[in-house]
């Protein structure tokens, strides 16, 4: 009995430590008599014995000669016993459409799975594939529309009834074609109609899914209007389509033409204008002159401006208004101002001496009168004295300034500028003054 114990166990510890199986198959459908323009699907099984932990990783496939589209995001999936083991998988479609007559060779591709209770991602490769396409009869070396089965019908879209000059018709294509790609569905023609505008609408081209993963074939859809442009009878022609089965016999497919009336009336407004407004006692039309307009936008602009325009105005108005005070505290410092002053005092009475000495102190730094007359002539001077004395003076004389005196300090004043402005001038004070 412990024999069995311990076989049972070491058996259980090798199914354990075994790794999963996994297979990969791929077939193309159909492997015989491809012809030119027609789908070739390429079916690839990814099959483990255990599960899929994540997606697997599919190759890109690319061959020369042939418009090939990658299988999309769902696949079918599969159950299958193999060698006694059921297996469960993933099936994947690439589809394969060639647009040369020639031999195509698929390579080995490498698609990476990961099952369950794997050590890590494996990695397959597919066997290699071979394929023959054989050019069409009677088809002129173009590539055209193969498939199992097409369907061509049309709608046409009135915008009125009945139709007038200036109305439109929309005629409305739908191709669906079994077993060839979307892409590779030729667009229809839509021809020229005389007495007609014709603007061409983009296509929508979509692919046919056939519910287990993969696609069956293609849908596109064309439309284009025509905007009737003159009266009478108007005719958009047939449409025809050539098409190939896969045995490679040449199919049509015709869509009807249409004839049209288009009728030149004149368009009429449903209700009346003029009586509606008649009934809303709307008979009085107010008038604005150009004037009054122009006058309002002005206005208006200028309210707009002024809104907007406040807080620049505010602060221009404080930049202006301290310009102003500093001119003004600048004139009150300045030797004009004293001069001003000294010519009001001296003429006032009692006498104020005051504004004089304001005045030698700013336009020639002295502090005396002394000082001062330095440097001007003998009657200045004596000028200067007696204006002294006679504010000095008895109470009876004091107060009187000689008349001469302010001619004088108009002279001294005149004299002391000519010498300041050649200073400024040369830089340089003058050698003999």
């Amino acid at each position: 009995m412990k024999r069995f114990a311990w076989l049972l166990l070491l058996c259980l510890a090798q199914l354990a430590a075994a790794d999963p199986q996994v297979r990969v198959q791929a077939r193309l459908v159909p492997d015989t008599g491809v012809l030119v323009g027609a789908t070739v699907n390429m079916e690839v099984d990814l099959l483990v014995d255990t599960w899929f932990t994540a997606a697997p990783v599919l190759p890109k496939l690319e061959l020369s000669g042939a418009v090939v589209s990658p299988p999309g995001g769902e696949a079918q999936h599969l159950t299958e016993k193999l060698d006694g083991t059921p297996f469960f998988g993933l099936r994947y479609t690439y589809q394969i459409t060639p647009q040369q007559a020639q031999s195509f060779s698929i390579p080995a591709l490498e698609f990476v799975v990961q099952p369950g209770q794997g050590s890590g991602p494996v990695t397959l490769k597919s066997p290699p594939l071979v394929f023959v396409a054989k050019a069409l009869a009677n088809a002129g070396g173009q590539p055209q529309l193969v498939a199992r089965k097409v369907t061509f019908t049309q709608t046409l879209q009135r915008s009125h009834e009945p139709l007038r000059v200036g109305d439109s018709v929309t005629r409305h294509l739908t191709l669906q074609a079994e077993g060839a790609q979307a892409m590779l569905i030729p667009p229809p023609t839509f021809a020229e109609v005389q007495g007609t505008r014709r603007y061409v609408q983009s296509p929508q081209v979509k692919p046919i899914s056939d519910g287990r993963g993969s696609t069956s074939g293609g849908l596109r859809e064309d439309s284009a209007t025509y905007v009737i442009t003159q009266a009478g009878k108007i005719t958009l022609p047939a449409i025809e389509l050539t098409w190939w089965d896969n045995a490679g016999n040449a199919q049509r497919a015709s869509l009807e033409a249409f004839t049209l009336n288009a009728a030149a009336v004149a368009y009429n407004a449903p209700f009346s204008i003029s009586d509606d407004l008649r009934a809303l006692g709307q008979q009085a039309r107010l008038r604005v002159s150009g004037h009054g307009l122009l006058l309002a936008v002005v206005l208006l602009a200028g309210g707009v401006l002024l809104w907007f325009g406040y807080p620049w105005i505010r602060h221009i108005g404080v930049s202006l208004r301290r310009w102003q005070a500093a001119r003004r505290a600048t004139w009150l410092l300045s030797a004009d101002f004293a001069w001003q002053r000294l010519r009001q005092q001296l003429s006032s009475r009692p006498l104020r001496l005051d504004a004089l000495y304001l005045w030698v102190r700013r336009v020639s730094g002295k502090r005396t009168l002394a000082g001062f007359f330095t440097g001007a002539s003998a009657t200045n001077k004596n000028r200067s004295l007696d204006l002294l004395q006679n504010c000095y003076a008895s109470p009876g004389n004091a107060g009187e300034v000689p008349p001469p005196l302010l001619g004088d300090l108009q002279d001294v004043r005149l004299q002391m500028s000519k010498r300041r402005t050649a200073t400024t001038r040369y830089g340089l004070k003058p050698m003999n003054p």
